[in-house]
């Protein structure tokens, strides 16, 4: 059985999906490969887990978590499976290029096939693919829509550093938002 729930962050409203007490989805309402609630789904929005999931993306939007202590079970192929694991080991704060991450899973020339893999993550910010950019440094595709995409990395970046890279992505992001 499939248990969701909406929740109001602050980049918009967001769905939660679970089954079987694991996290299944993590998805901006509206964006690009959306799970959409069926009639056998059930909400609940008292499910502990959601509550939990709440409260943790409530502290990352207040810069006072970087990272998320919850049980994942997203669904995809095994390849998709290896891309968000990979995705998982990207600390807050930092950011790498498609070529690098598939370089990470072995897999140095399919940064495209990395890069649909990354976009099909239904689980949004928890995994975050938002932290995945182009290979000359640029924002690039994001599910949940580009000004999301550099709202999370603000946020993340916000005052969390002052190198030559941070002061780079502050300059790139600033503008735009």
């Amino acid at each position: 059985m499939i248990c969701f729930r909406h929740w109001q962050s602050p980049l918009g409203r967001m769905l939660f999906t679970a089954q079987c007490e694991r996290l299944t989805g993590v998805y901006f309402v509206g964006q690009k490969h959306q799970a959409v609630p069926s009639a056998d789904w059930v909400q609940d929005d008292h499910l502990a887990l959601f509550a939990t999931l709440a409260d943790q993306l409530a502290e990352y939007f207040q810069a006072e978590r970087t990272a998320f202590d919850l049980p994942l079970s997203p669904r995809g192929t095994p390849f998709q499976q290896r891309v968000w694991e990979a995705l998982l080991g990207i600390r807050s704060g930092h950011t790498v290029t498609y070529g690098v991450l598939a370089e990470s899973i072995g897999m140095a020339s399919s940064a495209r096939a990395v890069g649909a893999a990354v976009g099909r993550n239904p689980i949004s910010v928890i995994i975050p693919c938002h932290r995945v950019v182009g290979a000359d440094g640029s924002l690039t595709g994001y599910a949940g829509g580009l000004e999301r995409k550099r709202a999370l990395l603000l946020l993340e970046h916000g005052d969390a550093g002052t190198g030559q890279a941070t002061q780079q992505l502050r300059l790139q992001l600033a503008p735009t938002l």
